[in-house]
């Protein structure tokens, strides 16, 4: 029995109805033994840990190591373009990550070999009473001009990605995300009042939790502990009045489990959210991302299609340095700032009515007009808003006196959102 036989019998239905007659096997096989990955030419066969058939559908469980995740797509892309030829119409590829090889055995031979060292030795004396050390340093120096370690060669340089090179999503138009270069500016309520506001606008919208140590949005929209169905391999988003929304915190258990991740686990986690995922045909995904330019940011910039970015800030001094660093950072990786949002722009006295700046004025306005991006509006700093997101009712559902302010910055959102390029691509399946 080949191996694809023994796969296939282990990991696929046995009724034969579950297989479509359009399919050839035989060449399934060949194409999967003479794949070979981009960067080490390894055959594609030796990585391959499941395989499941059902109807048109390929399903493949591979391994890949860390330097090999960039190549992902064009791997996808290839090989369904050669088993279309055998009659698979859908290839899902399930991925798990390894660390990358140890290097290999040609470099062990020099981590045994002794050092030379270039310290000044003393002269060594024979029986003669001459000294030895010009001929001992003649000797040692040969065999070290001849080594030249591979430490020593110019490593390849390879450009990082850009939005450029980014390809769209199937089923999504238009990515954008809600930013801020710092924490507790009220940007995660800002992300969920935008989507209901914009949903109310008649667009389809969608919501994914980028903060990955510190994910917020199941409680704000009133689904906090429950846990995405998984499906083919891909999670199926939760329904949150009316759009489809996953998070890691979802995936958490209770709201107490801290996400101690280094970097490279927690972008992995925020591609997974947004490439395993099943999401539904959608005119806009919000992506809700952490405070800070760091690796989630990064990430985002170099492999999710993005269309454009809302910048969130208070008018504080201070907030408003951090939410420079966040505009200057999607200028460089070329993603497009939609606008900027004040928010707890004013707090009015729920006793005596009196209107008070507790953080200072004019700070969205002046940030807007230095970097010539539309000021969307400004949100007041109002305890009805905080009250209504506690409970899982954000303002925009609750229809409290603050709706009327997201309301309009969504539409401003709306009307820039048309004039974009779409970025979804009808011809990926993955």
């Amino acid at each position: 029995m080949s191996w694809f036989s023994a796969l296939k019998a282990k990991f696929s239905p046995s009724n034969e109805a579950a297989t479509s007659p359009s399919l050839n096997e035989q060449r399934i096989e060949q194409y999967l033994e003479q794949f070979q990955l981009p960067k080490s030419n390894d055959a594609l066969k030796d990585r391959i840990t499941q395989l499941k058939i059902e109807q048109n559908t390929l399903q493949l469980s591979i391994f890949v190591y860390e330097n090999e995740i960039d190549d992902l797509q064009q791997i996808h892309d290839a090989l369904s373009e050669d088993l279309a030829k055998a009659g698979v119409e859908t290839l899902n590829l399930h991925v798990v990550q390894k660390k990358n090889p140890q290097a290999n055995s040609e470099a062990k031979p020099a981590s045994t070999t002794k050092p030379t060292s270039t310290a000044k030795l003393p002269p060594v004396q024979d029986a003669s009473g001459k000294a030895t050390t010009e001929i001992q340093t003649k000797q040692t120096a040969q065999p070290h001009s001849a080594y030249q370690p591979k430490n020593d060669e110019a490593p390849i340089k390879k450009p990082a990605p850009t939005q450029s090179d980014v390809k769209a999503h199937p089923h999504i138009q238009h990515v954008i995300v809600v930013a801020s270069g710092k924490g507790g500016v009220g940007k995660s309520t800002t992300t969920v009042n935008l989507a209901l506001a914009l949903q109310q606008l008649g667009l389809k919208v969608g919501v994914l939790d980028a903060d990955i140590y510190g994910p917020s949005i199941p409680t704000m929209l009133g689904n906090a502990g429950q846990t995405p169905l998984i499906e083919n391999e891909q999670f199926v988003p939760l329904n949150a009045y009316g759009m489809p929304i996953l998070s890691i915190g979802h995936l958490t258990g209770d709201g107490r489990t801290p996400v101690a991740w280094r970097g490279p686990k927690a972008t992995g986690a925020l591609m997974q959210l947004f490439n395993q995922t099943q999401w539904p045909n959608l005119d806009v995904l919000l992506i809700d991302m952490p405070p800070g330019t760091g690796d989630i940011q990064l990430t985002l910039a170099q492999r999710i299609p993005v269309s454009g970015a809302v910048i969130v800030t208070t008018p504080q001094h201070v907030a408003l340095m951090d939410a420079q660093k966040g505009i200057e950072l999607f200028n460089k990786v070329n993603i497009k700032v939609l606008g900027v949002v004040e928010n707890m722009s004013t707090h009015i006295c729920s006793n005596c009515g009196h209107e008070d700046q507790i953080f200072g004025t004019g700070g969205g306005d002046q940030l807007a007009t230095q970097y010539h991006v539309p000021l969307l509006g400004h949100l007041p700093l109002n305890a009805v808003i905080r009250e209504n997101t506690d409970q899982g009712k954000p303002s925009v559902i609750a229809e409290d006196m603050t709706a009327s302010h997201y309301l309009a910055i969504a539409e401003k959102l709306k009307q820039t959102i048309v004039t974009l390029p779409t970025k979804q691509d009808e011809k990926r399946i993955f």
